[in-house]
């Protein structure tokens, strides 16, 4: 892993550099609403979509457990836990396909880089492959730039590829102004994804502001909608603006509509094919 100073880090754009590279971003995000096919509901590439997720903090370790049984059973992409359950996850999940995510400065977005940085290594350490980092939301409306990339480049300097970098933009803070300028900024810091919220500061996902991030990134990046998915229809909507991934503490409910849907659209076939005969 190649290390960078903070300073190397700090110094990629001058402030100007990173107006012009916001306002152009800005001015050249299509307005125009595009529908993305979402995965079959029910089907394993839908559920590949989703990070069961447990981010309260008075958390049992058998609520941890059976996070994870949950995620098994019904092929999860992820759990996303706390750092003091990373290790308990990543032993868990061994034998399977369900990888671990730790979120890192989580709710605030306002811990120090060197705590952040602190809290990455510990979580990849521990066995996390992906990471859910919360941008510092009040530099950025502050338009404090550099701060915020080195912010973001810094986690990214300790968990290299093919570790996963989500960064968490908590847009219900945002303008769309901040939100774009958020989106490049966590592109030029090499993150793979950005994420709608954190789910504990205001409203979550917004199927206008998935959209509008899906807009903004280039093509090697992914927008995660998160915060207040719910329901099947909800995931679909999200997935139909633009989300690639889906967190949610609601997963297992998500998964039992989407059974049905197949269900009920099982037996209207079934029932066409009958009266055709």
């Amino acid at each position: 892993m190649n290390s960078q100073s903070a300073e190397d880090m700090t110094n990629r754009y001058t402030q100007a550099e990173w107006r012009s590279i916001i306002d152009e971003a800005e001015k050249e995000h299509s307005s125009t609403t595009v529908r993305y096919k979402a995965p079959v509901i029910g089907s394993l590439e839908f559920a590949k979509c989703i990070d069961h997720t447990l981010l309260k903090l008075e958390v049992t370790p058998g609520q941890i457990d059976q996070l994870c049984d949950e995620a098994v059973q019904h092929n999860f992409k992820s759990v996303c836990v706390r750092l003091r359950w990373v290790d308990r996850a990543v032993a868990n999940l061994r034998d399977s396909s369900v990888d671990v995510a730790c979120v890192i400065g989580f709710h605030e977005g306002t811990y120090s880089m060197s705590e952040k940085v602190k809290e990455a290594s510990a979580a990849v350490t521990a066995g996390a492959t992906e990471l859910d980092m919360v941008i510092n939301w009040p530099l950025l409306k502050q338009q404090k730039y550099s701060q915020v990339y080195t912010d973001i480049a810094a986690v990214r300097n300790v968990a290299a590829h093919p570790i996963i970098l989500k960064v968490i933009l908590e847009t219900s803070q945002l303008t769309q102004f901040d939100i774009v300028a958020a989106c490049k900024i966590a592109e030029a810091a090499n993150a793979d994804f950005v994420k709608t919220s954190s789910g504990f500061n205001g409203q979550g996902a917004s199927e206008e502001n998935v959209r509008l991030m899906r807009s903004v990134i280039g093509p090697r990046m992914k927008v995660k909608a998160s915060g207040g998915v719910k329901t099947v229809n909800e995931c679909v909507a999200m997935m139909e603006a633009g989300a690639e991934r889906i967190g949610t503490s609601n997963g297992v409910w998500i998964m039992k509509e989407a059974q049905t849907v197949l269900e009920n659209v099982t037996h209207a076939v079934g029932g066409k094919n009958s009266k055709n005969n």
